[in-house]
């Protein structure tokens, strides 16, 4: 599954195993994500579904898209729409996606590339396949995460971060026995591209069948563990899990993660600083008050976050 890989994993830096003293972070639950569809009709796991927005901060969604193997003109987008008051990243494992945005920003992403869009004040933007995907089918599986900003960040200029593949840190664990791809953030000092405005960890863990990951995780950060593929284990207790669930950790200083005895396992190992603010969220806008997400809708109406710039993908019309 993983487009960016290596044949021998201890040729990369090693993330040393947390010593005893570390506090293991206990299991606080796991759930599993309901499947739906998004944008045009591409399928969808709601990864953050039924989990209580306050145990996520500073995340607000997460979809988990496909994994999906389209044939001859199956793949589908999303049409133009806005967003103000967070940050979506969008990554990448097989397949490619276009992104274009009103702000000028945008581009092409594929195996293992990431698409980082700061929507601040506001913009309008898609997500579309290519035509000669569309034409051809193929592979589309990748996800997408909406990191809130505080209140005194949510107007900041928007921006778009393009982190290609091979600047991703790549990082084996003390055995070998997982390789660790590190989007944003820091995993044992080492940072990975991603420049955030919220404090945040997100990494891409791959692994092999039967081997265990304990990782140092900062005190102050929450902790998330979601199954991309596989099955195995989190948390010192074991705590099964499987593609498509959700773990969520509570406080500690080291997550454990292991693979089934037979199978590889690939994991998304996020967290972050919480914001603690008031979160008010409707459709594309994350805002801190009703208000101004009423503001928000009323700008977007107007004009005031951007138009669909000359030449627009044609068949999309905005929301």
């Amino acid at each position: 599954m993983p487009a960016v890989t290596v044949d021998n994993p201890l040729v990369l830096p090693r993330v040393e195993a947390p010593g005893e003293a570390a506090a293991d972070r206990p299991v606080v639950s796991v759930t599993t994500a309901p499947s739906g569809f998004e944008g045009e009709g591409f399928p969808v796991r709601r990864a953050f579904a039924g989990v209580d927005l306050r145990t996520l901060d500073p995340f607000i969604h997460m979809d988990q898209m496909g994994e999906v193997d389209y044939g001859a003109g199956e793949p589908k987008g999303t049409p133009w729409h806005p967003h103000r008051g967070f940050e979506t990243v969008t990554y990448m494992i097989d397949g490619t996606f276009q992104h274009r945005d009103s702000h000028g920003g945008g581009g092409l992403i594929t195996n293992g590339d990431t698409q980082w869009m700061t929507a601040g004040s506001g913009l309008l933007h898609i997500e579309t396949p290519p035509e000669e995907l569309v034409i051809s089918g193929g592979l589309f599986h990748g996800f997408q995460l909406w990191v809130n900003l505080p209140a005194k960040m949510k107007m900041t200029s928007p921006r778009y971060q393009d982190i290609r593949a091979g600047q991703v840190a790549l990082l084996s664990s003390a055995d070998g026995g997982a390789l660790l791809r590190v989007i944003a953030g820091d995993i044992a000092g080492h940072p990975g591209p991603g420049i955030t405005h919220t404090p945040i960890s997100l990494v891409h863990a791959t692994l092999t069948a039967g081997a265990q990951l304990r990782v140092p995780w900062r005190p102050d950060f929450n902790a998330l563990v979601y199954t991309l593929a596989g099955n195995g284990s989190v948390g010192a207790d074991q705590r099964p899990v499987k593609l498509g669930q959700l773990a969520v950790f509570g406080s500690g200083e080291a997550i454990t993660v292991q693979a089934d005895p037979k199978h590889d396992m690939d994991v998304l190992i996020l967290g972050g600083q919480p914001i603690r603010e008031p979160v008010a969220a409707y459709g594309p806008f994350v805002m801190n008050t009703r208000e101004e997400l009423v503001q928000a809708y009323e700008d977007f109406r107007a004009g005031r976050l951007g138009t669909i710039p000359a030449d627009p993908h044609p068949g999309h019309d905005v929301l």
